[in-house]
């Protein structure tokens, strides 16, 4: 083996070994039995029985599931129109304004958001009665806020990528701009929806600091719970938590991605 083949084997491990060995030492000891989550004893599933009669946990994570799966679509729906005018309409007036509120809660701090979100709804219950307080919608909203400028610049990407012509050919057959959205386009930027979605869904399912603002009493995610617990010490637990998530989101990628790739060889298999 090449001297250079071996340092590039070397870094690849090594950055394997960086990303993965954290995470493969969190679900082994997650089966551990003792109490200490850094001494092991011996294998148990101790912690994953307790952790199915842990109510505050249990309820935290059904709101996460159902905020992050609302956040995903929604930000699906509107950013794909966003992400969609940004590649097809071309510059328009105000074309400049348009695409720095969409790339803004890129490269604005969360924390920025946060706060400014908090302050808007405040002033809103006060003059409009509405929100009456802070709870899932308002955390929704901020979420679906953040989520929407990933699908945008997704969707962007991808639409750009697609030849006009084939937008082109189906509008000379007398095909409406809408039926070729929907019939045409749609279809051919799916593998770009289906990433936005499972961004959305884990930027959502993941996020502590809007919610740490935009949530309220009986609303406290799990991002949250789990912040509360940790800063009292670490604790077998939420080993078994985070193996669970591990678990689900393994597999909807793998999923997501098997029907990703079958979608991309019909869609080669048409083309031929």
């Amino acid at each position: 083996m090449k001297p250079n083949r071996i340092l590039q084997f070397i870094a690849l491990a090594i950055g394997f070994a960086f990303l993965y060995v954290p995470i493969i030492s969190l679900v082994v000891y997650s089966f551990n039995e003792s109490q200490l989550v850094t001494v092991w004893t011996r294998f148990s599933t101790r912690w994953y029985a307790a952790l199915l009669q842990d109510d505050e946990l249990i309820n935290a994570a059904w709101l996460s599931l159902r905020i992050a799966l609302l956040t995903a679509f929604a930000s699906v729906f509107i950013g794909t129109w966003a992400g969609f005018v940004l590649a097809r309409m071309g510059r328009f007036r105000g074309f400049t304004l348009y695409t720095g509120m969409i790339n803004a809660p890129l490269v604005i701090p969360e924390v920025i958001q946060g706060i400014s979100l908090l302050l808007l709804f405040i002033e809103m219950g006060k003059w409009l009665g509405w929100p009456a307080g802070r709870g899932i919608f308002t955390i929704w909203i901020g979420h679906v806020m953040l989520c929407i400028s990933y699908v945008a610049i997704i969707v962007q990407s991808r639409v750009r990528d697609l030849h006009p012509s084939l937008e082109e050919a189906a509008l000379d057959l007398g095909a409406t701009p809408l039926r070729v959205f929907f019939f045409i386009t749609l279809p051919l930027i799916s593998q770009a929806l289906v990433a936005g979605w499972l961004l959305s869904f884990t930027l959502s399912i993941d996020d502590l600091v809007l919610s740490a603002f935009l949530s309220g009493p009986g609303s406290t995610t799990l991002p949250l719970v789990v912040f509360s617990r940790v800063r009292l010490g670490l604790n077998p637990e939420m080993n078994a938590l985070a193996t669970l998530f591990i678990a689900v989101v393994t597999v909807g990628v793998v999923v997501a991605n098997h029907f990703m790739q079958r979608a991309e060889k019909r869609r080669l298999a048409m083309a031929v």
